[in-house]
């Protein structure tokens, strides 16, 4: 662990008792949570023990399942060596040998070689073929679910698993895709259940924990969201997904702190992402420490320089509007520094904008904040939020002649619909301070008939009695 890691904790562990903070974002968006769904499922497909437990299915139990006659058991034993060599040979050999009262496990062995090429219709209308035969084949029963789930026909699959399990057959996989099937329904408690069943035939699995930890996540039960994700995190230290996982747990515990430690180590690992940089920043910034918020925020940018503009500039007003002026402008620096010639006009003049609100915001940068407004007027003419920024810095500089600028601006702005009814309102204050009530009096109208408010309106009826009175 280097140093700036070491200090960044110890500030930290220093820091008051933390305050509530709302979690930055749920652990896995929609997309993020498609995506797991199928890596969580072809690590199951792939599972060595899972591939021999399905191959070893072919057998036959007469205590339970249909029975065989001796010349069905002889075309068994005549298929089976050929299925190790030639799927096709085997599924062709054992249709030709196929009656339409033949036993149901000639019908489930045919829905397994089917499945094993991927023919998964076929093999589905043979496996159903069997049960139809056998009501209490449950093995038939089994790979109606395993088949439904890979078909993304989750109730499906939950009809078929549920059965199997009545009909007395239960193991770790049954358990852990019943578990998947509610859990891709959104239907997190029966989810919750069956994964710990799932893990409890099977408790080194690691889709069947970080099943169970999804499922206890999306219920709020953090405790043993963390709990578990703390198994998985000291089994697989360099796994990032885990210790984002658990950074967003810690934050649903109302522990804002503990998730920053584990937002550090993932960064410390160099797995930080642009979603951990930023919740990392935004939660320094909540707990008011903005030098540590400008360097996750600062991360984030030198991590993804072709990022859009928008999210870092975004963290930079953030951190103006918690008063971490310095640090908000240092942040654009770096946007700016990072982006280099590679900003179009539009991204140029949001960066201007926000470079001349800070400056405004400084009280000391008034020169430079018009010349950067005046840069984003000529790469935009139209650019309203400008135009107003400029004339409030014109209007505000008690000098003589800039009072006639920002009426000028303020003009230009009322000419976009956008922002007409407050460039006027702003206007007639103006007008207000040099006594020309009557130029005022017909702007605030105008401002009314575009945008009719409250405030306005009283502003309007005093200026209305001034004028009287001075008349």
């Amino acid at each position: 662990m280097n140093l700036r890691t070491i200090a960044i904790i110890a500030v930290i562990l220093a820091a008051a008792a933390p305050a509530t903070v709302r979690a930055a974002a749920d652990a896995t968006d929609a997309a993020a949570s498609t995506n797991f769904r199928k890596e969580e499922l072809a690590k199951v497909w792939n599972d060595p023990t899972f591939q021999k437990q399905f191959v070893a299915g072919y057998g036959v139990n007469a205590e339970i399942e249909p029975r065989v006659t001796k010349d069905e058991v002889a075309v068994l034993e005549k298929v089976r060596p050929m299925m190790a060599e030639s799927l096709p040979a085997a599924e062709a050999e054992l249709r030709k040998a196929m009656k339409p009262d033949c036993s149901p496990i000639l019908d489930y062995t045919l829905g397994g070689i089917l499945f094993q090429q991927d023919k998964l219709v076929d093999a589905l209308v043979a496996f159903r073929k069997a049960v139809e035969k056998f009501p209490t084949f449950r093995r038939s029963f089994r790979n109606i679910g395993l088949i439904c789930v890979r078909n993304g026909d989750y109730e499906g699959a939950i009809g078929a698993f549920n059965k199997m399990i009545e009909l007395g057959g239960a193991d770790p996989y049954s358990y852990g895709l019943l578990g998947f099937s509610h859990a891709s329904r959104q239907d997190f408690q029966p989810a919750e259940s069956a994964y710990r069943n799932a893990l409890l035939l099977q408790p080194d699995n690691v889709e069947w924990r970080l099943g169970l930890t999804r499922c206890v996540f999306k219920q709020g039960k953090f405790d043993d969201a963390a709990a578990l994700l703390d198994v998985l995190i000291t089994t697989y230290p360099d796994k990032s997904d885990f210790w984002m996982l658990q950074a967003h747990t810690f934050l649903g515990m109302k522990q804002p702190l503990k998730a920053a430690m584990n937002l550090e180590a993932m960064d410390e690992l160099g797995k930080s992402t642009l979603d951990s940089l930023y919740t990392l920043g935004d939660i320094y910034l909540t707990e008011n420490l903005p030098d540590l918020a400008f360097g996750a925020y600062a991360r984030a940018v030198a991590l993804a320089p072709e990022q859009p503009v928008a999210r870092p500039m975004r963290s930079a007003e953030q951190l103006a509007s918690r008063g971490g002026m310095g640090q908000a402008r240092k942040l654009v620096e770096a946007i700016r520094a990072a982006k280099k010639d590679a900003l179009d006009d539009a991204d140029k003049r949001k960066i201007l904008k926000l470079d001349s609100r800070l400056a405004m915001a400084t009280g000391n940068g008034g020169a430079e904040s018009a010349a950067m407004l005046e840069e984003i007027i000529r790469l935009d003419p139209l650019d309203g939020e400008a135009l107003m920024l400029l004339a409030q810095h014109y209007a505000g500089t008690g000098k003589e002649g800039d009072v006639d600028r920002a009426m000028l601006y303020y003009e230009r702005a009322a000419g976009i619909e956008q922002f007409a009814a407050n460039a006027k309102v702003r206007h007639a204050q103006i007008f207000v301070s040099q006594s020309r009530f009557a130029e005022a009096i017909q702007l605030l109208r105008q401002a009314q008939e575009i945008k009719p408010r409250e405030d306005v309106a009283r502003y309007l009826e005093q200026v209305e009695r001034i004028a009287k009175s001075r008349r």
